[in-house]
């Protein structure tokens, strides 16, 4: 990555940016300019901690949102999904309503509308917190870990809820689906796999899900599909490692389909090679079978992907360094390269922000939304951006 760096401030001080090059063998194109309109907080709740949301636009323009939200804090056990509203473009949103509320840490939330109007929404529990409650109960004052003993309390009441077996038959990836709008919801239902945006819809009318078997130590890094409106999935495709990469090391994928046919799959990766880069990868067949995972010179993670109304594909990330933000970068040839980065926000206090998920209005305008953890306020609150390329 220093070498792409050094590469670049180069070639802005001899304006050769302007026009694009080749780094590390690949090819970056120019850059659009964001013109941002308005940032705000839009939760509801500053008392609790809102994490990993997802965006979705649906046929008739109304937004959902949907994230991990009656939290304290990144790691916990008070984690359940909510879902919030919009029906106009994001200028206000509804109250929020929970939607998912299991036994355990209810996480990473994407939401999708299907080709039949169906939403579907999906979670990952996790009980990550459960050291975190261990070294808490016999932690002192002053020591790492030391809770009082009312926020001990909390804690050991929600782990008590079921108990250690039930507790464990809850880990897992998951999925709940409406038909009616959002007014009712399904009990939840395994979905495979799982990524921070869910599934997403394609042209032909299916569902394609690209994840990772999250918590489990073999687990798979593969793309799922549904025929039947997202009732049940089944693998399609494993997705191959680099030479020398771990799987496991993989993580946080989103997908999208091109213009041209093509779908393309957006991979977090933490091996040694491009560690915190994203990696890329495509199908040709519809997801039946895939290209092996390359680097696209993007420090950034997770992506979110987005085909525009011009057939342009727009990827939204977190920028976990200084400048704490989110960035964006476009393609004008079906995700073979992509510009240099557009800044959404860079005015983080630090790196617990990020998953940013973005919709395009039918003004052409763009609304992106993560989450963050703001100067005055230690627990994450979910910010907005109305924005435009220009």
């Amino acid at each position: 990555m220093t070498q792409l760096i050094t590469r670049r401030k180069l070639l802005q001080t001899t304006g050769a940016a302007a026009v694009g090059y080749v780094a590390l063998g690949q090819s970056v194109q120019a850059a659009p300019r964001a013109k941002v309109h308005a940032v705000e907080v839009i939760s509801k709740q500053p008392q609790l901690y809102h994490g990993w949301p997802t965006l979705a636009r649906r046929a008739n323009g109304e937004l959902l949102l949907v994230c991990s939200g009656g939290r304290e804090h990144h790691v916990c056990p008070f984690g359940r999904v909510e879902l919030m509203r919009s029906q106009d473009g994001g200028q206000t949103w509804s109250w929020p309503r929970v939607v998912i509320d299991g036994p355990i840490d209810d996480r990473d939330a994407g939401v999708v509308e299907t080709a039949d109007g169906s939403i579907l929404i999906t979670t990952f529990t996790s009980l990550a917190y459960e050291p975190i409650l261990k070294r808490a109960e016999t932690a002192k004052r002053g020591q790492r870990g030391y809770m009082t003993l009312a926020e001990l309390a909390r804690w050991q009441a929600a782990h008590r809820r079921v108990s250690k077996k039930q507790r464990d038959a809850d880990v897992g990836r998951w999925m709940i689906r409406s038909t009616d709008g959002g007014v009712t919801f399904s009990a939840k239902y395994d979905c495979k796999v799982d990524s921070p945006h869910g599934p997403i819809l394609l042209t032909d009318g299916r569902l394609l899900y690209a994840g990772k078997e999250v918590l489990k130590p073999d687990g798979r890094v593969a793309v799922c599909e549904s025929t039947d409106d997202g009732q049940s999935w089944s693998f399609l495709a494993d997705i191959p490692p680099r030479p020398g990469d771990k799987i496991a090391d993989y993580h946080e994928l989103h997908a999208v389909e091109a213009a041209d046919g093509r779908i393309i799959v957006q991979i977090r990766n933490h091996n040694p090679n491009n560690e915190r880069e994203t990696l890329q990868c495509h199908s040709t067949d519809g997801g039946k079978s895939w290209s092996v995972p390359r680097s696209i010179g993007v420090w950034g993670l997770p992506s979110h992907l987005l085909r525009l109304k011009d057939d342009r594909l727009l990827m939204t990330y977190g920028y976990r360094r200084k400048p704490f933000g989110n960035q964006a970068r476009v393609s004008n040839d079906h995700g073979e390269t992509w510009s240099e980065p557009l800044t959404i926000s860079d005015d983080g206090i630090g790196s617990d922000l990020g998953y940013p998920s973005t919709v395009q209005l039918d003004d052409g305008s763009l609304v992106t939304v993560w989450y963050e953890r703001l100067k005055s306020n230690p627990r994450a609150a979910l910010r907005q951006a109305r924005w435009s390329l220009v």
